[in-house]
Parts: structure tokens; sequence; C-alpha cells
């Protein structure tokens, strides 16, 4: 990196991109009218926001180019000997970056990159080994959660819907760790057409559900083929529809008068018992 800019107050308007939530990183392209070859996001590219050190190692080992960065001035974080010459490197008291993310923790480092493109998602099921489907997790803590425990276990290809969070938000990447970044992630507004898609790429395909009449995820068997794991949302689970199209409905056990556990936690047992290993 260059020389880094001291900056002494959280207002100074240089630190303005920092604060940047989802909706101005990524602006929309409203169409004057939908057509059939609409994108399923229907956004610009935009940028996002790597917080803390592991993240944005995480995110320039990606290959995701940098646009800004800030970073502690008294102890300057090492991994921005890694960035480009060219890319402003701010330098701030504790203090003012603390009050500027007001996360109430002033982390050492705090990037703007640009957004790589997502993964056409028949390319995504073409290439990846085992793969999550999302539909309707609308919650990025959920999201950030479920790529953390897929990453871990086995999961290279993420698959959402139009609906479910951004694994990039800046909320889903710090829960996640910057573990998005090693998983391809493609989105489309069917999920009945992805399931159709892995199918045809010879996928073991099973639907998450609490329905009683679902197989107990722990008789279950591993085949060592390639597997999809596909989750609804908590309120409402999976669709009639993707339901229908999927042969293999497990449930996870639960004890007393719980239905069901949090959405994260179920992709993680889940992709646990499910994929061989």
């Amino acid at each position: 990196m260059g020389s880094a800019i001291l900056v002494e107050s959280p207002d100074d308007p240089r630190l303005e991109q920092f604060r940047l939530r989802e909706r101005e990183l990524r602006p929309r392209r409203i169409p004057a009218r939908a057509t059939k070859g609409d994108s399923a996001e229907n956004v610009d590219p935009g940028l996002f926001v790597a917080e803390g050190d592991l993240v944005v190692e995480r995110a320039l080992a990606a290959g995701c180019r940098p646009r800004a960065a800030l970073t502690d001035s008294q102890r300057p974080a090492a991994v921005l000997d890694r960035f480009p010459i060219d890319i402003p490197v701010y330098a701030a008291s504790s203090e003012a970056r603390r009050m500027l993310t007001g996360l109430g923790v002033a982390l050492d480092v705090i990037a703007l990159f640009e957004r790589p493109p997502l993964e056409d998602f028949r390319r995504l099921v073409d290439h990846a080994r085992n793969v999550i489907v999302l539909e309707d997790v609308d919650n990025p803590t959920n999201v950030g959660a479920i790529v953390r425990s897929a990453a871990a276990l086995g999961v290279d290809g993420l698959v959402l819907d139009r609906n479910s969070s951004d694994p990039l938000s800046r909320r889903a990447l710090r829960v996640s760790m910057g573990t998005a970044f090693g998983v391809a992630t493609a989105r489309h507004t069917s999920i009945v057409e992805v399931i159709e898609a892995l199918e045809k790429s010879g996928y073991v395909i099973h639907a998450l559900t609490p329905d009683a009449r679902a197989a107990d995820i722990s008789t279950v068997v591993p085949t060592g083929d390639r597997v999809a794991i596909v989750l609804g949302s908590e309120r409402q689970g999976l669709s009639a529809d993707t339901l229908a199209r999927i042969t293999s409905r497990v449930r996870i056990p639960m004890a007393g008068d719980i239905d069901s556990l949090n959405v994260a936690a179920a992709a993680a047992v889940a992709c646990y018992a499910l994929i061989a290993r």
C-alpha cells in the first residue's frame, strides 16, 4: 500500500463510503417493464464492504478488487501491505472508527471491494460437488451462518432465490467470516428449475422439513454421490411447489414441544449428516 491518509473525524466526507449499506452499495436497475430474461436480482454488480482482517484477507485471496480501506492510525493492519499502491488507505483513531461503523468495536480494517459477478446457476450445478439451495431465507445472519457451516462441511455451491439474503451483505459476511468467497454463488427466480438442473446433473436432493412424515435424518445414509440440500424460510418452510418436486424429504427429530431448529443450525446438522466425508 501507499502512505495512509490520516483522518481525525468520523464525519470526514472521505469516510462516508465506509458507512454505506446494501441499498447504496448495490444500486438497482429498474426496467420499464419486466421481461422473461430479467436476472434474478436485477441489480448492478456494485460493491461490498469487508469488515475485519480475516474477511479482508479472504476477499483478497479470492481475487476481489479493493477500492479503499480504513485502518488504525497507530497500528495499520498488516493485510494492507497486500493492497495495490494506488488504492487509498485512510487511518483514524479507534474512537473515530467505532463511531463511524456503529458496531461498538473498532475493527483493525474495513475495506470496500468491487463485487464479483454471480455464477450462472446451470454452470454452478455442473461444476459443484455439493450444493445448498435456499428459498426465502431472508435473514442475513442466517445466510452467513449457513455459508460458514456449508463451507466447513464440504459444500462448494450456493443457489439462492430472489428473496434470500445476500451472502456478501455486511452482516452476512461478518457472520460467515468471509467463507462466502470460497463458495460459488448463483441466484435464480425458480427453485423448481434449479432442482430440475440438479436432477439432470445426478445430484441426490434432500428437502429439509419438520413434517413428521419425512425421514429421520439419522436413518439417511450418505452415498458419496453429489448432494443438494434444499432449505426454506423459518416461518413457512419450503413452498408446496418445491416440496412436490423433491422425493427425499428429511427431518431433524425434536424433543418436547419444539417444532424445529433455527434454519442455520438445521443446515449445519444436515450438511454433517447427509454429505459423505
